[in-house]
């Protein structure tokens, strides 16, 4: 089985301290470090809360594993987080076989993973 290395990588910014990056096609030994790459950018330049969108993702190997374990790493020293998003079930089968789900949260869609991290509050009426 062939895979090939390519790897499309998109960025949003809902928040200021919050990135989503979506991942599209295959990570894996080639691709990988690309991620990670622009995975440790975005949390270097004020978004150290990043939510990786797998929704695109048709192969993960062990590379990409353990890059998502570096961001969680590299996240988590800088005060922020990872989360995982919408993952298809082959690599949702792949995170929990190998744990990796239960050290990086998983949820099933990319608005769920920011609505997370950023919950909707009352803000102070600063007009008062």
């Amino acid at each position: 089985m062939t895979h090939s290395s390519t790897l499309v990588l998109t960025v949003r910014h809902p928040a200021d301290s919050i990135a989503v990056l979506a991942a599209a096609g295959e990570i894996d030994v080639d691709s990988a470090p690309a991620l990670r790459t622009r995975a440790l950018e975005l949390i270097r330049q004020g978004s150290p809360h990043l939510v990786l969108d797998l929704a695109s993702v048709e192969f993960c190997d062990s590379s990409g594993l353990n890059a998502m374990i570096s961001l969680l790493r590299f996240a988590k020293d800088r005060y922020g987080s990872l989360s995982l998003a919408a993952p298809q079930p082959h690599l949702t089968r792949l995170l929990d076989v190998t744990g990796v789900g239960a050290l990086i949260p998983v949820l099933p869609t990319a608005d769920e993973a920011v609505n997370g991290l950023h919950p909707a509050s009352p803000r102070p009426d600063s007009s008062a």
